[in-house]
Parts: structure tokens; sequence; C-alpha cells
């Protein structure tokens, strides 16, 4: 049976069986911001399960497109390398909501692939959840399965769950036996997991509802949801052993061999090096292409454009994978857009949306590839050479830094740089290649937000948010006004930057020095990617936006999801602040006020009025003061109050803010309280660590601190603590001794530069010395001294011009050097002089000859810059001024 023929005939089965046909639903879940991608068969049908939506049917079945690229379903590193791991793949499937269940289940598995695939029985083996007692009975009493061919197996392989909470229950799965040895099948060959014995089918019992706690209680409506992998089962029914070599992948790959004018053999998958063994490389490329093509092409036809993240940056990430694996080939110009018209072909009477879409995905595939292309030779050379270094340092970690560097003006996804060096034998820096991400993220959001935020907040009308950030990092809402820069809108398209207001949010708008949130805002036919979120007048919260796909629109109800890591560490910042204002207070005095403030995910900065700079070791008391509050961790209490009564609490107003007649006040312990509107950990002990990182002023009366909070501060004392261990290294000694030893060596430094120094002005009264040999005597008897030195700096020539003009008496002095490759001249006068010549006027000529500035007192003038071939030509100028 060919694909299609086995798609077809699962479909009629089950109608046969009482279940309706759905069509395949988008690769885009619809409605689920949870989810990148549909990467199951039961994702449509998720709220039917959990009982929230009603289908007018309890019977199901589908042929669902998948994609798993992203979280615990990633398949992206191994597709190509073994011989049934996709990104894009084909869920069969069946599905009871609350109508059959576990006998019906089991029979119609059974039935469908012996009597419709006509699967050889001896060859088949079956798994129950370990205490599923029930299915196991069921399947010897319903089936001919041999009965020594049911197997128990763990949590871990056959229970499954929907999350930490909610619908669950027991799975029962069929494998098929790919092995030559029929006769020698045995269950401890099969529990070595090898892939001689592959799962075709899952069967999941959804029976039971897990609740906080952890227990298993039953639902009232016990539902079936099944999954068949269609490339799988199609590669068994079709006695083949790889997915790759079932009928539809194969013609892909057999026109892949067209274009490129390589073979295929694809006949060994075992793991090897692709720099030395080609046809494995070519094997590989073919593979990667066919996958790849087939994910991209379904992606474009169901609205996914490429794009810098989210989805758009997924699509991206496989064309420019499959691109990569071209080049493997041979193929140096674009070629995918062909590829993406076979699978066209191959798939549209099955997909029309495929058909329909067949202009744009060629277009958009062949212009991203020819993109790409333009950069991919340089980014490859870069890349090979940077091997080549960390090869030479005989290291195995190809650096994070490069990387990104690859990844930001070369367009390498990360995993295509880890696919390249794993085939030498280096692994990446990831942590490294995040920094310098999250820093570049940090740089265009900060840039990108100020941009938008300022231009977008002029068009918004005031109108109250209700802010519910406090309790909620995810709220649904309904959008009360959508605006462009040239006003206010009805709509948005991907692409555009907007400013959203709804009726609550969970988003806090920049206030009290606490940055903005960002996140993303979704409906069921939009998504957005939210950069800054500001508070206007009239308590409205600005949401400042892009569209990256879909389209908004006013009125549309949507999901506001805020970004929780960077939420959560801009709360220990701010409760961090509330303790370092308190340590001030304790260690300068109650004159200590705040002056101001900014908090961030990465940073806090403090100003507060303050007359003196604070000492080192005041520093040190306050920071030492801060964690000892941290360690008390004293609960963080918030509590809304008249503002009358919150003054006469005892609570500290903060600089520049306007109350309400209800005010926020934060309570951090007995020593801190605060008015204060912004967002803060749970307790005390939240913060973790607080670590100062610099104190100045910034203005009269005013000094700032900045410091860093929470893994930021853990992440600086590991940076500091391996700074101590690199210098105690340096300088042969233990941390303890350590200060001590560098004070020698700062005191042994001084010493020598005073000894250069020394030296130098020796050498340089030397050279003075030779320069009077050729002191020229004009005709009224003014002695004149010039000359060109080499890498003589400023403070020397000032020496060499007092030792001249102590050797001559009387005269003047023109000299020049080229120090670091910069020009410097100087010229002086000795004092009885001075009344006829003025060294700062001539050299103002001088400095018109090497096209320079100078000046300077009528003794000793001094000037740098110009043209350094110019000077002979400046002193010689020199003498005629004076002559």
């Amino acid at each position: 049976m060919t694909t299609e023929e086995i798609r077809s005939a699962f479909l009629k089965y089950f109608e046969d069986k009482g279940h309706t046909i759905v069509d395949s639903a988008s690769l885009v879940p619809a409605g689920d911001p949870t989810l990148l991608f549909t990467n199951a068969g039961m994702v449509p049908f998720k709220d039917t399960f959990l009982g929230t939506e009603k289908r007018d049917f309890s019977r199901a079945t589908t042929c669902q497109k998948c994609l798993r690229i992203s979280g615990k379903h990633n398949d992206l590193e191994n597709v190509g390398r073994t011989a049934r791991h996709h990104t894009f793949f084909e869920m069969l499937g069946n599905f009871s909501f609350g109508d059959y269940f576990k006998q019906d289940a089991i029979c119609f598995g059974w039935e469908f692939v012996t009597e419709v695939l006509k699967l050889p029985k001896e060859r088949l083996w079956v798994t129950v959840f370990q205490d599923d007692d029930e299915a196991a009975d069921l399947w010897r009493a319903n089936t001919d399965v041999n009965p020594d061919r049911i197997l128990r197996c763990g949590e871990k392989d056959n229970f499954w769950a929907m999350g930490d909470t909610g619908p669950c229950g027991p799975c029962s799965e069929i494998f098929y036996y790919l092995g030559d040895n029929v006769d020698g099948q045995n269950e401890a060959e099969f529990r070595l997991d090898d892939g001689t014995y592959v799962e075709i089918w899952n069967l999941v019992f959804m029976q039971y509802n897990r609740d906080p706690q952890g227990n298993l209680n039953p639902l009232p409506k016990p539902s079936v949801d099944t999954g068949m992998g269609l490339e799988r089962v199609a590669a068994v029914a079709q006695g083949k052993t790889a997915n790759y070599d079932s009928d539809l992948l194969r013609e892909i790959i057999s026109f892949v061999e067209d274009l490129s004018g390589k073979k295929y053999l694809g006949e060994d998958y075992t793991e090897r090096d692709t720099q030395s063994d080609s046809q494995y490389a070519y094997d590989v490329a073919m593979r990667v292409i066919a996958d790849h093509v087939r994910a991209c092409s379904f992606l474009i036809a169901d609205g996914v454009n490429p794009g810098s993240d989210g989805r758009g940056y997924v699509l991206r990430r496989l064309l420019r994978r499959a691109c990569r694996h071209g080049r493997v080939l041979g193929l140096t110009d674009a070629f995918l857009y062909q590829v993406s018209g076979k699978l066209v072909d191959l798939m549209k009477g099955c997909y029309p949306e495929l058909a329909q879409s067949a202009d744009k995905i060629a277009k958009i595939i062949k212009s991203e590839e020819e993109k790409f292309l333009a950069t991919l030779d340089s980014g490859l050379h870069l890349l090979e050479k940077e091997v080549a270094a960390v090869l030479e340092q005989s290291s195995k970690v190809f650096p994070g830094d490069k990387a990104f560097i690859l990844h930001d003006t070369y367009g390498f996804p990360l995993d295509m740089t880890e696919d390249i060096v794993a085939a030498r034998g280096l692994t990446v820096d990831k942590d490294g290649f995040s920094a310098e991400m999250e820093l570049q993220r940090e740089r265009s959001r900060s840039a990108r937000a100020n941009e938008v935020t300022l231009l977008l907040q002029k068009s918004v009308k005031p109108s109250p948010t209700a802010f519910m950030g406090y309790d909620f990092l995810e709220y649904e809402s309904e959008i009360l006004g959508l605006y462009a820069d040239t006003g206010e809108v009805q709509s948005a398209a991907a692409g555009e930057d907007v400013a959203v207001v709804v009726k609550e949010t969970p988003f806090y708008g920049e206030a009290g020095g606490q940055l903005g949130d960002t996140g993303s805002i979704s409906s069921n036919k939009a998504s957005l990617d939210v950069i800054d979120t500001q508070k206007i007048a009239g308590d409205t919260i600005v949401h400042i936006a892009r569209v990256s796909e879909g389209e908004i629109s006013l009125g549309d109800n949507v999901r506001l999801s805020v970004d929780e890591g960077r939420r959560e560490r801009i709360r220990v910042h701010h409760s961090a602040t509330h303790l370092l204002h308190q340590a001030l207070r304790e260690t300068l005095g109650d004159h200590v006020k705040q002056a101001g403030s900014r908090v961030s995910d990465s940073t806090l900065r403090f100003d507060f009025s303050h007359y003196e700079q604070v000492q080192p070791r005041q520093l040190n008391e306050i920071q030492s003061r801060i964690n000892e509050l941290v360690r008390e961790n004293y609960p963080i209490v918030t509590k809304v109050l008249p503002i009358e009564e919150a003054k006469q609490s005892g609570a500290i107003a903060l600089f520049g803010e306007k109350y309400g007649d209800s005010v926020r006040v934060v309570e951090m312990g007995p020593g801190s309280k605060e008015f204060c509107g912004g967002t803060h950990a749970s307790r005390v002990g939240d913060i973790g660590l607080v670590s100062i990182v610099s104190e100045g002023a910034v203005a009269s009366g005013v000094r700032r601190i900045e410091c860093v909070a929470g893994s930021r501060a853990s992440a600086r004392a590991a940076e500091q603590a391996m700074l101590l261990k690199n210098l105690s290294s340096l300088f042969n000694t233990n941390e303890a001794d350590l200060f001590e030893r560098v004070s020698k060596a700062a005191e042994r430094s001084k010493e020598l530069e005073r000894e250069v120094s020394r030296l130098s002005q020796t050498l340089n009264q030397s050279k003075g010395s030779d320069l009077t040999k050729d002191v020229i005597t004009l005709e009224n008897g003014t002695k004149v001294v010039t000359g060109a030195l080499q890498e003589v700096d400023p403070k020397q020539l000032r020496e060499m011009a007092d030792d001249l003009r102590a050797r001559l008496g009387s005269g003047c002095i023109a000299l020049g050097s080229v120090h670091k490759g910069k020009l410097l001249l100087l010229t002086a006068v000795t004092d009885d002089l001075t009344t006829q010549y003025h060294a700062g006027n001539l050299m103002r000529e001088l400095s018109t000859v090497v096209g320079g500035k100078g000046g300077g007192r009528p003794d000793l003038a001094q000037a740098g810059g110009g043209d350094p071939e110019k000077l002979d030509q400046a002193l010689e100028k020199f003498q005629e001024l004076l002559s």
C-alpha cells in the first residue's frame, strides 16, 4: 500500500466505525498560546477533552499535520541521522470523547493493523501500563495476539498526561518486529530498545484527572486518544526499515538525486563522520532536505513567513539548514523551491492548501534561499577559520561569541553551527552564545522600544486599565484601543508596530523607576510581541508591540502573557532597592532620601541625597547589611491604605511620585516600609544575594549606587571568585596573601617606572648634548637648535627643551617627534629672548606647515597632530621665521 492508500484506508475504516472524519487543523494552533506548533493529533481536540468545547460528534478520526521542533518534542538534531526522526510528520488518530473506551480501541487497533494493513501477526507485540490489568485482559480476550507478547512497562513509557495536573491515563502500544529472525523474537531483545522493535501505534486511555496533590481521580466520561505516525507505518507496511525509504519520502529524495547528480544509498544509519565519509554525508543531506522542505512548505501554506523570532524563525532555521545541506551535495544555487514544487505535486491531493499556495511557497523559499546564499560562503570561511583556531589550541569547544557572530552577521542558526562543528568533534559554548544573544536582545529591545514608544504614545487616547499583574502573569481581556503612529486603527497586520490598550492587563507599565514588562499578546488569529509597556495619563497602560503573525483587530479577545523570567528578575531587583534604601539610612543617617531609581531585570540604580562620597568601608557595611536582611527572610507584606493612614504608619513616600487617595504600602520587615506600586518578591529571602557594583556622584548632593541582585549577583560573585583564583595563580600565591603580593608588585612597578623615567631623562640629556653640537647662530647672534626625534613623548620633549635652554643660556629651540604614529612639535625660547620671539606665535606658524593645531606661552608651546612627513619642512620654517 502506498502512503496515500494507507491514509485513505485509515480514515475510511474509522468512518465505517461511526467516526466523523475531521480535516487536519493548521500547524499553527488556534487559540493556544502554550504551543508554538501543533505537535500531536490530539491538539485540535484539547478543549474537547477538557470539557470546555462541545462538538457535535463523540467519535472522530483525523490525519493531522504535526511539527516537532521545540520543547521536549524537539527532534531537529536527529533528523537525517536516524531512520525515523522528522520535524514534520502526519499523525493518524481516532478519538472517543466519552463514547467507547479500552475494549473498542483495542479491537479497532488490532483489526486495522492485521486485517486492513495485513501486517503479519507473528511480528506484532503489545505493551500495557504495569498496573493496567484491564487492558492486558482485554488484549488476551478480544484479539489473537500471542499472550507472551503482551508486556508491561512503567510510567515513563506507558502513562500519558496532558500536564502536571488534569486528564491523564495509561497507554497501550503496538510494536512491529523489523528483524530477520522471526522465530528468535524474545522479551529480553524487545526491552533492549535498539530499534529492532518499533512502536507503530499508541492507544491512550484517558480515565483519570490528576489533582494538585497528585491524586488520580476517575473521570466521569473516560476518553480515547490514539496516534499512529503515517511515515513509520507506511515504511513497515512497505517492508522497509527506515521511514525515508517509504514511497513518499523516497520520491522527494530521488528528485534531489536528479538535481544534484549524487546517488542516495541510505543503507546504513550508523553514526559516522560526515567529513571523511562523503556518501554518508550525501545520505544525511538528502534526508534533511526531504524532511525540511516538507515542513517549510506546509508552514508557509499555513500562513507562517520567515522572520527573526517565533514561528517565523523556526521556518527560517529549517530553510537555511536545508540550504546548507544542499552545499554538501554541490548545489550552490537556489534549489529548495524546486524541491517544494515536487512536494506540492505529491501531496496536493490530500492537502489542497498546498496547491492553493504553490506560487507563494516557491517564491518565499527561493527569496529566503537567495538571501542566505549571499552570506553563506563568507560565513563558512569564518567558521572554518575559527574551527582551525580551536583545534590548534587543542580545545573541544567552539566559542559562543563566534557562534553568535555567525548567527547575527551571516544568518547561521545555532543548531546549524552545532551540526557543522560536531562533524569536527567540537561542541558549541551555548552559555556564551546565549549571553551574547541576551545582550543583543536588550540593546535591540531598548533602542526599538524607545523609538517606537515615543511615536505610538502620542496617538493613544487615555482609557483606564485595570492592572491584574500583582496576582496574574497571564490574563484574558478585550482590545479597547489599537493605535499606529498615525492614530487609532481598526486592525494591524504582521510586521506593523502598534500600541494596544485593553480592559485589564497583567503587564506592568513603566512607573516609579520600574521598567515596563515585555511578553506576548495572542488571539485566535494573531500573535504580537510586546517590547515595552508604558503607563500614561488616566492610568492607561499601553502595550507597545509588533504583530508577528496574522492580523489583530479592535474588539478582539486576547490572551496577555508576561515574560515570566524577566518579571521575576525585575521583582528581585525592585525588592532589593527597598533594602538598599534601608541600609543606606541605617549606615549614613536619616538624611538619606531617595532621589530617583531605575529597576530593570539586570540591574538596579538608586539615587539618594548625601553630601559626600560613600567610603569603601561604608559600602562594605551597606552591602553586608542588605544581605543580612535578605537572610532574615521576612515576608513581603503589601497593603492598600488611605494615604493619611499610610503616612501615619511611618511609611516613606518616594521622591517625585504623585499619590491618590489610596496607596500601596510595601513592608519588608521592621525596618522597611514604603509607598510603592511596583512588583516585588514574596519574601525577602527570594532576593538571594545583592552585590554593589559602583558608587558615584550624579549632581551636587546626590549620589548614585548601582547593584545587581539574585542570579545576576551570583554570577558576579562567581566571576569575582574566578578573577581572584586567576590572579592568585598569576602571582603564585593563595587568596589570603594576594593583596600583599599585588601591593608589592605595584610598588615594584612604580620603582621601575621611576627608574625608566630617570634613565629616559639621562638619555634625553645625552640627546640634548648631541643637539647642541649642531647649534646655528643667526646674524643677530641668536642661537638656534632644531631636532627631529623618534618615539619621544610630550613629557620627554619638555625635559629635553629644559635641558637645552640650560645648555644654551640664550636661544630658541624647535623639536619634533613621531610618537606612536602621531606628530608632536615643541618650540621654546629662553627668558631673555621672549620680547623678541614668542614661542606660541612661532608654533602657530609651524602648525600651518604640518596641518595641525598648536600654540602656547611666550617661552614654551606644543602642538599635536598633522602630517609626520612634513616635520623636516616645519623645522626649516622655524629657522626662516627666526631669520
